[in-house]
């Protein structure tokens, strides 16, 4: 599994264990969880093959008048390419597991 970064922001304040993978993405936008004590997981770094499949989906949300922001569009593809599912409280990911497939799971708000 690997969280995004509103999960991973909203445990960090909490001081609560993370377990999951991130992507690079969320390093880059929370540069705390890199020096975490509490963060066992892995960051992926983006491919070239995470590119290509980032365009790909973005083409698609484009035809279906939904594109979306770039730093999703590559979650989304990192997610995929790996095998994994995106823990998320972002609803826009939902559009974008229309057109892939990205495995998805929404928490709502706590």
């Amino acid at each position: 599994m690997i969280v995004d970064t509103n999960i991973v922001i909203e445990r960090f304040k909490a001081n609560k264990e993370i377990h999951e993978n991130i992507m690079i993405i969320t390093a880059m936008e929370f540069p705390p969880i890199l020096s975490y004590a509490k963060f066992y997981g892995t960051v992926y770094t983006i491919k070239p093959e995470d590119q290509v499949l980032a365009i790909k989906i973005q083409r698609k949300l484009r035809k279906i008048g939904k594109p979306k922001s770039i730093p999703d569009i590559l979650i989304a593809a990192i997610c995929i390419n790996r095998n994994e599912e995106l823990i998320t409280k972002d609803k826009d990911f939902l559009d974008i597991a229309k057109v892939s497939n990205l495995k998805v799971k929404i928490l709502e708000n706590s």
